[in-house]
């Protein structure tokens, strides 16, 4: 019997307010593993190709892998999976809290839903028993007070995954936030909860993860806890504050709207949003579900601040701080605040408000579209305009679907501003530094995700002859950027934190599939099922119609035209050839981008050749 599962997956009509529970099958799991790779498969099965995102037929998963919920380290994660309604594209999120083991204890590994609920609803599901109840008193309240609701109800041992008034707004660019500020941001998945009018998820309950050797993983822990190095040791001293200062200076974060450099234009004030600053600020430290890193924070309490206020990360100072050259740390902090109790994607809104500062700074949109003066580095401004976007004010409701759908509406050039992919807002680590992103951005099913390169950003270094040169060295980059990528499918699909990849030896994760789960396994075993993970997604693409070879993709961010100071000055990538050799190591057309026959029948695929 198949270990470190609870081995049911439940399925929900909201169209008809039915429950049903389906045995999770085993040669799945084998397969797929678990999190967005059994997602990926279930959704490419049971759900039509082409649906309208924000339609009753776009099916929205929940899912947690074999890990989440074990003593393996850092196994607190979950994902979120559907149709993205800001890109079209294939869907997923991965977020942390507590959420993610507490709906395994509550006796699923996954929930998907379909269908479109009549009046707002919410799912209840205790010790295996799920009931949708009625969420109309819900409705209009913010996450906060969303989940503050429903723990006084059911129990402060219940978790919570909800949306805000975004969601319910169907911003593009809403985000499902747990423990009030643990964020499944990406891809506008809060708003098809708002759509099909899901406003919470509430699980409770205290069964146990079956483990074919629970004493091997306690174990297992107990060695690997104590091996954290490099990032790690900056991830739980400072979380991922610790590298904004480092990164501004070395052109990893993006600076004035990607048009900036930051050891010119930041270099006195990215100190300001940095480390130090930022942890002066915190009250205490703050860990997902037995975390052994403990990378988050709750900050202290001051006027103006949410009543739980959590510690920005890397991306939020640099999405309102670095992208906006805005060294107001309490303005990022309020920044933070507003999307959290709203629900909506930081990276995104910060994108938003640096794309519409540069519009204004051209003269394309007026202090009488925006209703407030809009420059460089001013935190007041950043504030006031993610006021707006939440609650879908005047060029607000513009902004609050993405740049792409914005610039499309605004015009006048707007367009060449809005530094996206296919539609998705690219994060705050540039590909002119780590030219593996480039590669990332363009061809993940999840375009514009730098999580999914895995190491290969932090080993971006390698693709550079020296550090400074400024001259790359592409060969080979295909069958590396291969491999990293295939291993962060596992850790997304196994339900552990990309922190602690980044943070041990590699080898910990096969070590604790083995003991969790009683199947063998090795990191070659491990690529093997990361690499059919990646194609099912790719081939929902496909079936969608779509070839990341078309879609957009602000040449600013690869070096078109080239910065003319800072550290990646002159640096002008040759993305087209780092795509094609990523094209020809994964065994994918180079022009279609469809994987070859063999390569499917390889990955025990074969049956879906007919539909290529």
């Amino acid at each position: 019997m198949v270990k470190g599962y609870m081995r049911r997956i439940l399925f929900v009509d909201l169209t008809r307010g039915v429950c049903q529970e389906e045995t999770l099958n085993e040669e799945l799991c084998r397969d797929f593993m678990g999190g967005y790779g059994i997602g990926a498969r279930i959704l490419y099965e049971r759900m039509k190709p082409r649906v309208d995102p924000l339609g009753p037929d776009n099916m929205l998963g929940f899912m947690t892998g074999p890990l989440t919920g074990t003593p393996t380290l850092c196994s607190g994660r979950f994902v979120v999976i559907g149709k993205s309604p800001l890109t079209g594209a294939w869907g997923d999120t991965n977020c942390g809290g507590d959420f993610g083991p507490y709906l395994k204890f509550a006796g699923y590994d996954g929930v998907f839903f379909s269908g479109t609920a009549s009046s707002p609803v919410y799912l209840y599901i205790e010790n295996g028993k799920p009931e949708l109840r009625d969420a109309t008193q819900l409705w209009g309240k913010d996450c906060l007070e969303t989940e503050d609701v429903l723990k006084n109800i059911h129990g402060k041992d219940t978790s919570v995954a909800c949306i805000g008034p975004s969601g319910e707004k169907l911003s593009l660019i809403a985000a499902i936030i747990n423990e009030k500020g643990r964020a499944a941001g990406r891809v506008g998945l809060g708003a098809v909860m708002g759509a099909k009018k899901l406003k919470a998820l509430a699980v409770k309950g205290n069964l146990k993860v079956p483990m074919a050797d629970e004493a091997k993983a306690n174990q297992l822990r107990r060695e690997w806890a104590t091996q954290l190095k490099g990032m790690g040791e900056t991830f739980r001293d400072y979380g991922t504050c610790g590298i904004t200062e480092a990164s501004a200076m070395s052109g990893d974060s993006p600076v004035k709207n990607w048009a900036g450099a930051g050891y010119i234009h930041f270099f006195a004030n990215a100190k300001h949003i940095s480390d130090d600053a930022v942890i002066a600020e915190q009250e205490r430290k703050y860990g997902c579900w037995q975390c052994t890193i403990r990378c988050g924070g709750h900050m202290k309490a001051k006027p103006g601040r949410a009543s739980v206020c959590h510690k920005p990360e890397y991306e939020t100072l640099c999405m309102a701080g670095t992208l906006c050259l805005n060294d107001d740390l309490e303005s990022i902090i309020h920044f933070n605040d507003i999307c959290n109790a709203y629900g909506i994607d930081t990276i995104s809104a910060g994108s938003a408000i640096a794309f519409a500062i540069e519009c204004y700074e051209n003269g394309i949109l007026t202090k009488d579209d925006v209703g407030v003066e809009m420059r460089w580095g001013d935190g007041g401004a950043v504030v006031a305009l993610t006021e707006k976007i939440v609650k879908r004010e005047g060029i607000g409701d513009v902004l609050a679907d993405g740049i792409m759908r914005a610039a499309a509406k605004i015009g006048k050039g707007s367009e060449q501003f809005a530094v996206h992919v296919q539609g998705q807002e690219i994060p705050a680590h540039d590909p002119r530094f780590v030219p593996a992103l480039a590669v990332t951005y363009r061809m993940d099913a999840t375009p514009g995700r730098h999580t999914q390169g895995g190491r290969a950003w932090i080993m971006g270094v390698d693709f550079l002859t020296d550090e400074r040169s400024n001259k790359y060295d592409y060969t080979n980059t295909g069958e590396l950027q291969k491999q990293a990528t295939n291993m962060v499918h596992i850790v997304n699909s196994s339900g552990i934190c990309l922190f602690a990849y980044l943070s041990y030896p590699a080898q910990f994760i096969p070590d604790f599939l083995t003991a969790v789960t009683g199947w063998e396994y090795t990191l070659d075993s491990c690529l093997n099922v990361g690499e059919r993970i990646a194609n099912i997604r790719h081939l929902f693409n496909l079936r969608e119609g779509l070839n990341p070879l078309k879609y957009f993709f602000n040449p600013r961010a690869v070096g078109r035209p080239p910065l003319k100071e800072g550290p990646v000055a002159n640096v002008t990538l040759d993305d087209d050839t780092m795509v094609k050799d990523y094209l020809k190591a994964m065994d994918w057309d180079l022009t279609t981008t469809k994987p070859s026959a063999k390569k499917l029948q390889e990955l025990g695929l074969s049956q879906l050749v007919k539909e290529l």
